[in-house]
């Protein structure tokens, strides 16, 4: 048998888990892994994010090593690593191969590194202070960012910024590392999504290095954490949490935080985490008004324009129509725009409303049609963390029916499956069953935050 790199075996090891573990988990979690080798030639499989790289050994490494072992003559099994915990193990390796993986978040530092270390911590260098775009439901949120930015003595530790998807928390969020890091290079500032503090929390436990993670976030000099909406149920990080904001506070150090509501709103979060969250000043990001909306659309056309993505400004009437067929969020009305742009090119000072609405419409309804249902179940199991097999199981415990009535909600509100066919695809279940579980999630959602929580996120994720 000749002697094939391992770059090469990965080749076919990938090729055969892409059929057998399906196209939507494949590209989730292992489209961007790489083979990189560390000391006396161990090989490891490194994913690009902690979450991806748990995913692997929860759900796949066993079979991976399988078909490794079948095509590799060294028989040597693979280990699994997050990119960032592989490569703090071995600063010198090379990557075996040659594409690139792609950067992440990371529980990083920014530090005297400069903006290197601030790409390296997750943040995207577009969102500054100088591309936010102020209007009156952010002025107040806007200044007291620049107010955390600047280093300022201010009598309010935390800071939380509250308010609907979409609206720009994020963007004050890195707006603040960004210019905070500009302004004391020597700083250590850490910012991180809630998902990524999970994941890397239970990387540390996991790995037993829970020192190392405490020590990370608590010598912080500033410290932003997004989605902590995130964290509602999930009692053993709400602890760490606690006690990393007492530590940072007590010691004088900067917090800010950012969720889709005001703390004396997260109902599942502890009553002692919700006081210390709600302790400091509540900054309420709201929806923007249609004048804000429309000098976002204009700022981020002259950002087009610089980058000659497209040509002269567009049509006052044509700005207007974009503003008001899109209703949702600010990245939604961005998103319309730039299918605009993608599609008049240059012509777009010339575009008409008419040819507006044919491009938008081309460019909204595919991606309705391409959910499936083979496609909800599994990113509805994996998000509750079960097998898909699990929702068609007859499995009827409560942590299994109820992510099953879910998928079903969700099957019938996005795709045109009619309750039998449905009920079909779902194990084989009568579309009485169907009918019954989509009426309990749809009286769910305005019972129970959590479920109405999951149900957006979900749908969120399905539609992209």
């Amino acid at each position: 048998m000749p002697n094939k790199s391992p770059q090469d075996v990965w080749g076919q090891v990938a090729k055969a888990l892409r059929v057998e573990i399906g196209e939507g988990p494949f590209s989730s979690y292992l489209e961007q892994a790489r083979i990189r080798e560390g000391e006396g030639g161990a090989l490891y499989l490194v994913t690009t994010t902690a979450y991806a790289c748990d995913w692997v050994d929860r759900n796949a490494l066993r079979r991976i090593n399988e078909l490794w072992l079948a095509e590799d003559v060294e028989r040597r099994c693979l280990k699994t690593r997050a990119r960032a915990d592989y490569e703090a193990e071995n600063p010198d390796a090379i990557e075996i191969g040659v594409t690139p993986m792609v950067a992440q978040p990371t529980v990083a530092v920014v530090a005297a590194d400069g903006p290197r270390a601030v790409r390296a911590a997750g943040l995207q260098e577009r969102l500054t202070f100088d591309t936010f775009v102020s209007g009156r439901g952010n002025e107040f949120a806007l200044t007291i960012a620049r107010q955390v930015a600047s280093w300022s003595e201010g009598p309010f530790n935390p800071v939380f910024f509250c308010g609907p998807y979409g609206y720009g928390k994020t963007h004050l969020l890195n707006a603040i590392a960004w210019e905070a890091q500009r302004l004391r290079p020597d700083a250590k500032v850490v910012y991180l999504t809630a998902e990524r503090f999970l994941s890397a929390f239970l990387r540390a436990l996991k790995d037993k290095s829970i020192v190392a993670f405490k020590d990370e976030l608590r010598g912080a000099d500033l410290l932003l954490l997004d989605d902590v909406h995130f964290f509602a149920g999930k009692q053993s990080t709400q602890e760490e949490l606690f006690h990393t904001l007492t530590a940072l506070i007590e010691d004088g150090r900067r917090v800010v935080l950012a969720g889709d509501r005001p703390p004396s709103a997260l109902t599942d979060f502890e009553p002692r985490l919700r006081s210390h969250l709600a302790a400091g000043l509540t900054c309420p990001v709201e929806p923007a008004d249609r004048a804000l909306r429309l000098a976002v659309v204009e700022k981020k056309l002259e950002a087009l324009q610089g980058m000659s993505l497209v040509s002269g400004p567009a049509r006052p009437e044509l700005l207007s129509h974009l503003v008001d067929r899109t209703p949702g969020s600010i990245r939604e009305l961005e998103g319309g725009l730039n299918t605009l742009a993608a599609a008049a090119g240059q012509r777009m000072s010339a575009l008409t409303v008419e040819e507006a609405q044919s491009y938008l419409s081309a460019g909204y309804r595919p991606t309705e049609r391409r959910i499936t249902v083979d496609e909800i179940q599994k990113v509805t199991a994996d998000y509750y963390g079960l097998k898909q097999t699990d929702l068609l199981s007859a499995r009827r415990t409560r942590q299994v029916a109820r992510p099953r009535q879910v998928a079903m909600y969700l099957c019938k509100q996005l795709t045109t499956r009619s309750y039998p066919d449905i009920g079909r695809r779902m194990g084989g279940r009568d579309h009485t069953t169907v009918l019954h579980g989509v009426r309990r999630i749809d009286a769910l959602i305005g019972e129970d935050d959590q479920i109405a929580r999951d149900v957006e996120a979900l749908t969120r994720k399905l539609r992209g």
